[in-house]
């Protein structure tokens, strides 16, 4: 894991401490990656819920109740299915918040309409949802560390936005 991935969640720590707030994760592309970035900062079991490795259509349709009909209309791989696996981990994990990721990270699996290195990026509370797209193929490994970082910066973000508007 990187520094700056250390330092971003250690952020997000320090902000979710402050409010007293929770978070989940539903992972598809990063596989775990984003609630290992979470855990490694000491006492984040206190806002911290868990996550759902979502790998599998079922998953993603069973415990974070994504519709079958967005994956049909959509795929698997877009902006509406991350939004929707946002407010299913909120739902499923009872919390204020949640990261969400589905992507191609390679070096298979990607197509002429979403090439590998594509990865939708969600992040959301009760009140709203962010978006990420990112592109471009580093490799699965630098394609899985972009997407994590990207997402807690995302949530960071947010994070800020929200607890300034109180």
């Amino acid at each position: 894991m990187s520094l700056e991935t250390k330092f971003i969640s250690r952020e997000i720590s320090e902000l979710m401490w402050k409010e007293g707030i929770t978070l989940a994760t539903a992972e598809s592309c990063t596989a775990g990656n984003l609630a290992a970035a979470i855990t490694a900062i000491p006492g984040s079991s206190h806002y911290y819920k868990g996550g759902v490795v979502a790998y599998a259509n079922q998953v993603k349709e069973n415990l974070l109740r994504v519709d079958v009909n967005t994956i049909e209309t959509y795929g698997v791989v877009s902006e509406e299915t991350v939004c929707e696996m946002v407010k299913g981990a909120m739902d499923t994990l009872n919390t204020d918040y949640a990261i969400a990721t589905s992507g191609v990270a390679g070096p298979g699996g990607g197509s002429p309409d979403i090439p590998v290195g594509t990865i939708w990026i969600a992040v959301g509370s009760r009140n709203k949802i962010v978006t990420m797209k990112l592109e471009g193929d580093d490799g699965r490994e630098q394609n899985i560390s972009k997407a994590t970082k990207s997402a807690l910066h995302l949530m960071r973000d947010l994070l800020k936005e929200e607890q300034n508007q109180d």
